[in-house]
């Protein structure tokens, strides 16, 4: 079977396309498409071709009203039968920050009930941009991406990253139902998310969201502390890969 198509989804404002472009690269992929919402609209047969959607991490529309608001009221009031069709036909998407942050604000994680939304991505507890790394625990079991992945250590970049349910109801269902499949280990939550949430998918485990940036940690010397890990004579041999790199290779293996 031929690898899977990626298409990249930017907007104004988007800045982590090219970098998100090179992980799927390293993680096998051969056919990678960065496209601008725009063109997108104009062409919607762009997104039947591909595979693996993926929206990168940035700014897009300069978070103006809220961050991911603006680019996912564009998906959700231009292409909403376009990206169902996409999701049902068994294909993958994929929100690193920014892209989390339309994911969620665009339905793609979970149905909207007669009273909105259940959960967004809001403010970080202390209202300030946050940028650092974050040690996370993985559950495997329900998400494509995090196949075989225990443990990441990963950056954040982000001042509205804190996850937030509607309500403890909510929290406990979304919770139940396998949903909250990557998470900040105690003390490592930069942001005060409920229930330690740094990642969620959808019920199938081929829609996924996150706030940390994998794309940012593919090679071992993307490691903050790279030099003192790795000693003279292990600098001679191959460096393991940085542990974003797992969830790129994941992604282009399921087609495979």
């Amino acid at each position: 079977m031929p690898k899977p198509k990626i298409l990249i989804l930017r907007a104004p404002g988007t800045n982590c396309e090219n970098e998100t472009a090179f992980a799927f690269e390293a993680g096998g992929a051969d056919s990678v498409e960065i496209l601008h919402v725009n063109r997108l609209l104009e062409s919607p047969a762009a997104l039947e071709a591909a595979q693996i959607l993926c929206i990168p991490g940035g700014f897009s529309f300069g978070d103006d009203i809220a961050a991911g608001r603006i680019f996912a009221a564009k998906l959700e009031n231009h292409l909403p039968d376009a990206f169902k069709k996409f999701r049902d036909a068994g294909k993958l998407i994929l929100g690193i920050c920014n892209g989390f942050q339309v994911l969620l604000k665009s339905g793609m994680l979970f149905e909207d009930d007669d009273k909105g939304p259940k959960a967004t991505l809001t403010w970080n507890r202390v209202p300030l941009y946050t940028d650092r790394w974050v040690r996370l625990h993985a559950d495997s079991k329900n998400c494509v991406f995090l196949k075989n992945v225990e443990s990441m250590y990963l950056p954040i970049a982000h001042a509205e990253g804190r996850f937030a349910t509607r309500s403890e109801a909510d929290l406990l269902a979304m919770k139940k139902a396998g949903q909250f499949v990557l998470r900040y280990l105690p003390g490592e939550n930069p942001n005060g998310s409920d229930d330690d949430v740094a990642g969620m998918c959808d019920a199938t485990g081929r829609v996924f969201g996150l706030m940390p940036h994998p794309e940012r940690f593919i090679d071992a010397v993307q490691h903050p502390h790279w030099t003192r890990l790795h000693t003279a004579d292990s600098l001679k041999e191959i460096m393991p890969p940085g542990d974003g790199l797992a969830l790129f290779k994941n992604a282009v293996e399921f087609f495979l």
